[in-house]
């Protein structure tokens, strides 16, 4: 189903308006397929102690 051209200046609106929370839910959405997708054993292992670190700063 193609976009019509007042939905692409709508996202485009949307996107100039809501900067940070595009960049939010794109970084989210990379970080997301990194894991699933292509992450080592060993880059998980990293990842997993990065995790519990930032979970630590958020608990304080």
């Amino acid at each position: 189903m193609a976009l019509t051209e007042s939905q692409h200046k709508a996202i485009n609106r949307y996107r100039s308006k809501n900067k940070a929370q595009v960049q939010y839910i794109n970084r989210r959405s990379v970080a997301k397929n990194f894991i699933l997708k292509d992450a080592t054993q060993e880059e998980l292992e990293m990842l997993l102690d990065c995790i519990k670190k930032r979970q630590q700063e958020l608990d304080n």
